[in-house]
């Protein structure tokens, strides 16, 4: 039996007079997603995207890539046939066949999408139904807590078959490339990979700066931020990492400034320095993993000071989640396990004991004003080391 794949979208239905534009900017993506396994045939309607493999081998893994792509709601494999009822009834059975085992509670669900079908969906339903149960014994109708739900679709051109459980559900949100730009300053730890998938899951195309403090942090370190570039490119196709060396700044805050406002100010040069690097790339904005009171520097006093040095809007998604939510997020987007392999990031440099939580703005400017801060950022602008990375696979 042909074998197809159905995408489903959301949002984008809702879109009006845009609809067209993003549904391009969809098809785009999962072109994409897929470009170094095949090379597919799509084709859209009915707010659903029909994709055809060339290789049937590819399926399941072409499958996968595209429920990781953002603006699809689910993923289904389905069997092809005519829209004639011996040729639904038979595909079902061998489409289904291997989930539709003796003792199974199944039941089958129809959508006639085309109306100038001749049954209503509850006939084609009822009629599929008893087909399946005389053909296959030991099978048990059971409409409302089935094990298998066998999906019949009606539609334009052809009758699609599939089973309910087989369907991988997407990313949801809105293509990348339909929410501007923005910048996100990804350390090595749990919080900002999980900043940046949220942001890019409305539809936000994502650069990534890392602040890199050798010989105080080691090349595993860089390493394991370009891992997890490349775990968020899975969902955005690609990243282009900016890896700012920082070693020079961390050490004349720390031999000029008082030891209770030295994270604070390096905060203010990383927001400093990511801001310029944005508006070098046409980005519209910063994104953090800052959460209300998770350390001394997100404190919504000391938020206020590091907000103070830049003029760009800050999206901070995580700003209400605890930590138990986002490393529930970090797992499910796969960057847990190598945010915490055990690589020191700049933040974790120089750490004061006793850190200010109530900062006020006129005293960390005055402690900051001891330093030359245009040559230090013009320094650290000028050795940026620049990495496109691309999905790792």
């Amino acid at each position: 039996m042909k074998e197809i794949i159905l995408v489903k979208y959301g949002e984008i239905i809702l879109k009006g007079g845009n609809r067209p534009k993003f549904e391009k900017l969809l098809m785009d993506n999962i072109r994409n997603a897929v470009r170094n396994i095949d090379n597919i045939k799509m084709n859209i309607a009915q707010a659903t995207i029909y994709i055809t493999p060339q290789n049937d081998d590819k399926i399941d893994l072409i499958c996968e890539r595209l429920s990781l792509v953002f603006g699809i709601v689910s993923v289904t494999k389905a069997g092809v046939c005519e829209k004639d009822m011996e040729a639904i009834r038979t595909g079902a059975l061998e489409y289904c066949k291997n989930a539709l085992m003796p003792g199974k509670k199944f039941k089958v669900e129809a959508k006639r999408a085309d109306k100038h079908f001749p049954l209503t969906s509850v006939e084609i339903s009822m009629d599929v139904g008893g087909y399946l149960d005389d053909k296959i014994e030991g099978l048990v109708c059971d409409v409302h807590n089935p094990e298998v739900t066998v999906k019949i679709e009606i539609r334009d051109y052809a009758a699609y078959i599939y089973c309910e459980q087989n369907k991988l559900s997407g990313q949801g949100g809105m293509p990348i490339g339909t929410g501007s730009k923005a910048t996100l300053l990804l350390s090595g730890g749990i919080d900002s990979p999980v900043a940046g998938h949220m942001i890019a899951k409305r539809g936000v195309e994502i650069d990534a700066v890392n602040f890199f403090s050798f010989p105080y942090t080691s090349e595993r370190a860089k390493e394991k931020v370009i891992d997890l570039a490349s775990i968020l490119a899975k969902y955005t196709s690609k990243i282009n990492l900016y890896i700012v060396p920082f070693t020079e700044i961390q050490l004349a805050i720390r031999d000029n400034c008082p030891e209770e406002h030295m994270t604070l100010i390096m905060r203010r040069f990383m927001m400093k320095i990511s801001e310029r690097i944005a508006k070098q790339n046409k980005a519209m904005a910063l994104i953090t993993g800052e959460s209300v009171g998770q350390v001394a520097s997100q404190t919504l006093a000391a938020l206020n000071v590091t907000n103070s040095v830049v003029s760009i809007p800050v999206l901070r998604p995580l700003i209400g989640m605890d930590k138990k939510e986002i490393v529930e997020r970090s797992r499910e987007i796969d960057t847990f396990n190598t945010s915490i392999l055990p690589y020191e990031d700049c933040c974790t440099v120089f750490t004061p004991k006793h850190p200010t939580t109530n900062p006020k703005l006129v005293n960390i400017e005055k402690s900051e004003a001891k330093l030359d801060v245009e040559e230090l950022i013009e320094k650290a602008l000028a050795g940026i080391e620049t990495i496109t990375v691309y999905p790792k696979m």
